[in-house]
């Protein structure tokens, strides 16, 4: 079998690692190095790391650029093909020469739209109709590989970054399936990519999560769905922080910020332009509830949003 290094780190990686033992030898499993995760901030291993020490597959951590190419070049037998799906790190070009056919990348958008770090993310945020993944050539540029092959699906209306990854996950492993064997055979065809249609979907941060309320009410709900349900998006409620975990467009007109129940108790926020219902909802340190149940646990009623 062809030897292989896997390079990838959360939940949406592990299906391809899957699909990788059962086709290749995978000789490394790169994954980046534990992280504090939950209250108490323990160092965490990530999915992939998990799944590799389960299948029994050697890891390796690098905390940098230089020590991934280290562990790329360290190994007894050198592998012929590595491949990243959601790794979190630019491989340098000393690490992109060392598998002799190089590496290939699983990348969940349809490139051009959406190079970068959160492809997911920016679909939905910019309320995009269609995604896929792409299975692309490895070159110096971000994302800017030749495609080998593609895979395309509509995005349903009730997505949210949660599930969109999940179903991108699914495809991704069946893309790598189904393009394994062509590829080793030479017969896919490499498509340099449109420079004039590039989109970039940059790594995002806390401020990119709140929720704007001058934003129109799709706007809102999109924001709402692209960080959910984790990171999560979030607004201020009286001055505490709550993630807003699913919200709809509901009609009406309110200002900004202002917030009331309506006479069916829906939960409803005044935006740009119109009223979104909060349908979800988590006071930081608290677990998730829907609206209605926080509302009973509610006195004196909400004010405002900010």
């Amino acid at each position: 079998m062809t030897r292989a290094v896997f390079l990838g780190t959360p939940d949406e990686a592990v299906p391809a690692l899957s699909v990788l033992r059962n086709i290749a030898d995978v000789n490394l499993v790169i994954t980046r190095p534990d992280r504090p995760r939950g209250r108490s901030a323990r160092p965490q291993p990530s999915a992939v790391k998990e799944a590799a020490l389960a299948a029994g597959l050697p890891v390796a951590q690098p905390d940098g650029a230089a020590a991934l190419t280290e562990a790329l070049r360290s190994l007894p037998e050198q592998p012929e093909v590595g491949l990243v799906v959601a790794f979190g790190m630019l491989l340098r070009p000393e690490a992109l020469q060392v598998p002799r056919r190089g590496h290939l990348n699983l990348h969940f958008s349809l490139l051009p739209r959406w190079r970068g770090a959160s492809p997911v993310t920016a679909a939905l945020l910019g309320g995009d109709k269609e995604t896929g993944v792409s299975l692309m050539q490895m070159d110096e540029g971000l994302d800017r590989g030749p495609v080998l092959a593609s895979t395309r699906m509509p995005i349903p209306e009730s997505a949210d970054r949660g599930s969109l990854s999940a179903e991108l996950a699914d495809r991704a492993a069946a893309l790598l399936s189904q393009s394994w064997e062509p590829f080793l055979a030479g017969d896919l065809i490499p498509v340099a990519q449109d420079e004039s249609n590039a989109t970039y979907a940059p790594k995002l941060g806390d401020s990119d999560r709140r929720l704007r309320l001058d934003d129109p009410p799709e706007a809102f709900v999109r924001r709402v769905r692209a960080f959910g349900p984790r990171p999560g998006a979030y607004l201020f409620i009286d001055g505490a922080r709550h993630k807003v975990l699913a919200a709809r467009v509901a009609e009406g007109q309110s200002p900004p910020g202002s917030l009331e129940v309506a006479a069916g108790g829906a939960l409803l926020c005044g935006t740009g332009g119109g009223v979104v219902e909060l349908l979800r909802i988590q006071l930081e340190g608290r677990r998730p509830m829907n609206a209605a149940d926080w509302l009973r646990g509610r006195r004196p009623r909400p004010g405002s949003a900010s």
